[in-house]
């Protein structure tokens, strides 16, 4: 698993804890732990819950992104987007899709 350090990147000078949780506990720590769950698991799991949120910035772009680097396919996405739309919200799935199309159109 890469180092990742967009924490620090964006918000390292301002809230610099939030910044060290967010690269070495969240990432360094959770989504390493691949033996108990694949980072493709965690991708779809990570985009489902900001959906279901109402995340719908740049926060599921990103999380979008690293789902289709891990692996998940533009088939996966679409049907996890559309079997979320009816438990978390048809606007909310639109938002999804749209930012998914996105990204999976960039193949």
């Amino acid at each position: 698993m890469e180092k990742v350090t967009a924490g620090r990147d964006a918000m390292g000078d301002f809230a610099p804890k939030f910044a060290q949780l967010n690269d070495d506990v969240l990432f360094g720590e959770v989504w390493s732990r691949e033996e108990q769950l694949s980072p493709r698991d965690r991708s779809l799991i990570t985009v489902s819950a900001l959906m279901a949120s109402g995340i719908l910035d740049n926060s599921l772009l990103h999380h979008i992104q690293r789902a289709k680097a891990n692996g998940v396919t533009q088939a996966e996405m679409t049907e996890a987007l559309t079997q979320l739309a009816f438990y978390a919200g048809w606007p909310k799935a639109w938002a999804a899709l749209r930012m998914a199309k996105e990204v999976y159109e960039d193949q």
